[in-house]
């Protein structure tokens, strides 16, 4: 086979057609990439992509903070941390040394009265264009274009738009005991989105794809049944993922946590791949594509911890343990651990990483 661009490496795969190689991809955490240059590998200005020789790209997320206008107020404040009240009316608590996700302490809202007196209204009516990053997708696209990258729309569907407003333990509470109160939240959310991405791509182009993030699950379980997913979710999913569809867009969905047994409702709702696939929740890889193969395409699943330990053997019996079976049973897939690249993984491991997966087709 004839060598392929990035686009249409991965555009095939999205297709579940054959391609020339594996495509690849990772997101490295920006402490990560600090090592890396101190360490003399990357350069200060260096694209972090093309350095990688990364397949994909995406750009384009959306400011779906309820007020705008509000300028965030610092509650407390230490050496390691900042508790910041924000726009959406939520406390919450970041480290200032690393990467991680903010500690909830508190929430304006906690029910649907409280939704629709503070935040609902912010969310509704004309829309606020400063809300579309019209100027950053516009620079991203064109330099997916000149690399001849595969671009993706990439933001939150509406699970991660909630749950910043009101906290997970509200938020699936109310799943429980207020289920009109989700409703109204998915249905605000999934209109603002599309609404936005119709002004954007309006005015700048569609991309090649979409890159929905909504982590769905802890571990061992997912937040809510299938059952739940199917009533309150997947009709604001399905609406997003059709708005990509119409456009002539494959679907990708990134979730953390163990969401198998929500796939199904996924597909359902038009999801084409399935990304991150995290192996110390619950979720292999094997028994997705057994499960899901003839569906969907795979978009990572593969033990960061390997990399971590920066250990080539154990990269490469996790590689060959996963990919093996699914690639000689006719799988797609794109290269990608389980997660994020921290800075424990060394430069060269990563490398060996990609290429390696670049390779795997001649080991079938």
């Amino acid at each position: 086979m004839s060598t392929m661009t990035s686009v249409e490496r991965v555009t095939a795969t999205l297709d579940r057609k054959p391609v020339d190689r594996l495509a690849v991809h990772e997101d490295p955490w920006g402490e990560a990439i600090a090592r890396w240059k101190r360490e003399g590998h990357i350069k200060e200005n260096e694209d972090i992509g093309e350095h990688f020789n990364m397949d994909l790209r995406h750009g384009g997320w959306l400011n779906t903070v309820a007020n705008l206008d509000f300028t965030p107020v610092t509650i407390e404040e230490t050496e390691e941390t900042i508790l910041t009240l924000d726009g959406n009316g939520a406390r919450l608590r970041r480290h200032k040394l690393h990467a991680s996700t903010p500690e909830h302490v508190g929430f304006t809202v906690t029910d649907f009265a409280s939704w629709k007196e503070h935040v609902r209204p912010f969310l509704v009516g004309p829309l606020d264009k400063r809300r579309i990053p019209f100027e950053s997708y516009r620079q991203a696209k064109a330099f997916a274009r000149e690399k001849q990258r595969f671009f993706c729309w990439g933001g939150v569907a509406p699970f991660e738009m909630m749950h910043p407003v009101t906290g997970h333990e509200n938020m699936l509470a109310g799943m429980a005991l207020e289920p009109e109160w989700i409703r109204d939240m998915v249905e605000v959310y999934t209109n603002l989105t599309i609404h936005c991405l119709e002004e954007l791509f309006a005015a700048e182009g569609k991309p090649d794809g979409f890159f929905f993030f909504e982590d769905l699950g802890f571990k061992g379980r997912p937040f809510m049944s299938p059952a739940m997913y199917r009533e309150l979710l997947q009709p604001g999913h399905k609406r997003l993922f059709d708005f990509a569809h119409s456009l002539g867009c494959k679907v990708i969905v990134h979730s953390c946590g163990y969401v198998e047994p929500l796939v199904p409702g996924l597909i359902e709702a038009g999801m084409d791949c399935l990304q991150a696939m995290e192996v110390k929740a619950g979720m292999d890889l094997r028994v997705l594509f057994k499960r899901f193969g003839d569906r969907i395409a795979f978009f990572g699943g593969l033990d960061v911890r390997a990399l971590i330990a920066n250990d080539r053997h154990a990269i490469d019996e996790e590689m060959d343990s996963k990919l093996i079976p699914l690639l000689r049973g006719g799988g797609s897939y794109i290269v990608h651990s389980d997660h994020s690249i921290p800075p424990d993984v060394d430069h060269d491991t990563l490398i060996y990483f990609l290429e390696r997966g670049r390779r795997m087709l001649e080991r079938i």
